[in-house]
């Protein structure tokens, strides 16, 4: 009796050990066709790594993208880097950049559609010093205003239109650089700055909001939109639920961003190159770029809404200006169909 019972009990633990391994085995399986089956996204940014997409970076460090079933590599853009065609190509899926540009890409041809808005405002401002005498935009006149230009002028064009001044004629309208340098030595008195970036250049510098004078693209009623979700038209009518998916986390994202700014930026910190930036600089970034995402009033549960009226109104621009020849179709620059999804 005891050698039957000793030898059951073998049997038990033997079988017991073997079922064990089986399960592991289903497991290690299940965790490999889990991996297979997610489905690899590419989301090209309009510059390098910083606080203005950290939304994006936030999905992909929370695993919000994996949660979608998604694979989302993130590719990092520059100077040389334009968005739209690497999403008309097919290198990537999805890009990132200014309406305005997208709307002349899609002029040209470019099979694109945007999907989704991101930045609600305009984060473009101009500044001058306060003993310049400047104190409207009228004042402009005999002055010498700097703006990047490559597509960045056009809120600045609108602007000089609507106080009826000539920007070849009236005043000096200058190439600025990537710095601030220019308005630092003069060259340039009244100086183009984005909200979330070069402003934040100033003010680190040792001069105070008090001793700047800012004129604000959507208190003047010229703004355009910019950072935007786009994708190649034929990539999407194979692609929408993938496309919901990836916005769906991108807001999460955003949110979570805007919640807690600083864990953001330690998001965004662990891209970006060595020595290309700083935290503060970036914590700073992701003060202003937030209040663009969820402005004063706006309903934080609908970010990434376009804006029918604001988008018009870029697209208005855009064509007073000759970023397009032609007007806008609207029907086929945008649509609301990935947002429905996502908010459905």
């Amino acid at each position: 009796m005891k050698w039957k019972m000793k030898n059951l009990s073998r049997l038990l633990v033997l079988l017991v050990v073997t079922l064990s391994l089986l399960l592991s085995a289903c497991g290690d399986e299940e965790s490999s066709t889990s991996a297979d089956e997610m489905i690899p996204v590419s989301l090209q940014l309009k510059w390098v790594p910083q606080a203005q997409f950290a939304g994006y970076y936030v999905a992909l460090e929370n695993g919000y993208y994996e949660e979608e079933g998604l694979d989302v590599t993130i590719v990092p853009g520059g100077p040389d880097i334009v968005p739209e065609q690497q999403v008309a190509n097919g290198s990537v899926d999805i890009g990132v950049n200014w309406v305005a540009s997208l709307l002349a890409h899609q002029e040209e041809g470019f099979p694109l559609v945007q999907i989704s808005q991101i930045f609600q405002t305009s984060g473009l401002v101009l500044v001058t010093n306060n003993n310049s005498g400047i104190e409207s935009p009228a004042d402009f006149a005999g002055r010498s205003v700097g703006n990047w230009m490559g597509g960045n002028e056009f809120e600045i064009l609108a602007l000089f239109d609507k106080y009826g001044l000539d920007p070849y004629s009236d005043l000096e309208f200058k190439s600025q650089g990537f710095t601030m340098d220019q308005f630092f030595t003069g060259d340039i008195e009244v100086a183009s700055a984005m909200t979330y970036n070069e402003y934040q250049v100033v003010l680190a510098e040792g001069v105070s909001e008090d001793e700047l004078t800012v004129f604000d693209m959507n208190d003047e009623g010229v703004a355009m939109l910019q950072d935007n979700l786009f994708v190649n038209k034929e990539w999407i009518e194979e692609n929408k639920e993938v496309a919901a998916k990836f916005v769906r986390a991108s807001i999460k994202g955003w949110q979570s961003a805007i919640d807690d700014q600083e864990a953001a930026v330690d998001a965004v910190m662990s891209y970006a190159e060595d020595g290309s930036t700083t935290r503060d600089h970036q914590v700073k970034m992701m003060e202003e770029v937030a209040k663009l995402i969820v402005p004063e009033g706006f309903d934080s549960s609908k970010i990434g809404t376009i804006d029918d009226e604001m988008f018009k109104q870029t697209a208005d621009i855009a064509l007073e200006f000759g970023v397009i020849s032609e007007p806008a179709d609207l029907n086929e620059a945008y649509t609301h169909e990935i947002m429905e999804m996502v908010l459905d």
